[in-house]
């Protein structure tokens, strides 16, 4: 079965302790027990503030340099995601959907490999 990845986008400024409320965590774990019920979730995890990243660069010469932040300069990273299995597209764009109203993020949806 194809395997998708369900990533949750959120700003650089992006504060849980102000943006998340009650409802929204009963939300998200309703949907991790429908996901967790209909057997197509595989791993779900939540990232700390992309400010917090580290950045890994390898030149020609194979040094690997670090920096503080994370690797795009953008000003929305991913947040969380799920990794489920799911019977093709429209079955995770349909858990992406879910995703998209239970976090009141916007969403990405990528098959694997």
């Amino acid at each position: 079965m194809p395997r998708y990845l369900v990533a949750i986008h959120h700003p650089d400024d992006y504060d849980p302790a102000v943006s998340e409320d009650e409802a929204m965590h009963r939300a998200i774990d309703a949907l991790n027990d429908e996901m967790v019920a209909a057997g197509i979730r595989l791993f779900v995890g939540g990232l700390h503030r992309a400010q917090t990243a580290k950045s890994l660069r390898a030149d020609a010469d194979g040094n690997v340099s670090v920096s503080d932040g994370p690797y795009l300069k953008t000003s929305e990273h991913v947040g969380g995601f799920w990794v489920l299995e799911a019977d093709g597209m429209e079955d995770a764009l349909a858990w992406g959907r879910k995703a998209a109203i239970a976090c009141r993020a916007p969403v990405e949806v990528r098959a694997f490999h």
